[in-house]
């Protein structure tokens, strides 16, 4: 499996020939459009930093609800929770994706959580190889809380997202507040070809 970030919580996930892209972006959020053909989308939510499906070429299986699916070997299941911490009174419902690739890496992306999960959730994202987290606060949880959620979850490789970079538009905090001074890797891309067996391993992606 090859993991890459595309900028804001844009990633692709590349295995056995497919690609499956997550949250992809507009034209207003500051970068380019991935340089990808998908065949598969999945949308946490529908904001425009996170549904731009229509910039890409038709042909590909989109997946925007919270449910269960196999497409091209790829285990999707969508757990419903909030963009916020009032029960999605402010910004609506956000889908925690948990994808596992064709080839058995478990990946979970959390798009726009804007809250702490709850013990049941917890213990069914439990242990993932990849955690994909967003850390900028303003309208998701801030470094802190997925600091919190990165202990919680014990994943085996976390990777921030939804920060502020030179290229995003908008304001968001820096990831350096998730980092807080912790040792991490800074990567091109991530490559997972067996299973770690500890944890965490914090890696920062440079976006392409």
């Amino acid at each position: 499996m090859v993991l890459r970030w595309h900028g804001h919580s844009c990633f692709s996930l590349e295995c056995d020939g497919k690609t499956l892209l997550i949250d992809p972006f507009d034209e207003g959020v500051g970068y380019d459009m991935p340089a990808v053909k998908p065949d598969i989308i999945l949308e946490s939510h529908q904001h425009h930093d996170h549904n731009a499906h229509d910039r890409f070429q038709p042909g590909y299986v989109l997946v925007n609800t919270p449910d269960s699916r196999n497409v091209y070997g790829f285990a999707i299941t969508g757990h419903s929770v909030f963009h916020d911490d009032v029960q999605g009174k402010k910004r609506g419902k956000n889908i925690v994706f948990e994808v596992t690739t064709p080839d058995g890496f478990r990946v979970v992306h959390c798009g726009d959580l804007g809250h702490r999960l709850d013990s049941e959730m917890i213990e069914a994202l439990k242990n993932p190889d990849v955690l994909l987290v967003p850390v900028g606060g303003v309208y998701t949880i801030d470094g802190g809380l997925a600091r919190e959620l990165t202990r919680d979850l014990a994943p085996f490789c976390v990777i921030p997202m939804h920060f502020k970079t030179e290229d995003l538009t908008f304001e968001l905090g820096k990831v350096e507040e998730f980092l807080a001074g912790d040792p991490f890797e800074q990567l091109d891309e991530l490559r997972l070809e067996e299973k770690a067996d500890v944890g965490t391993r914090i890696v920062v992606l440079r976006y392409h």
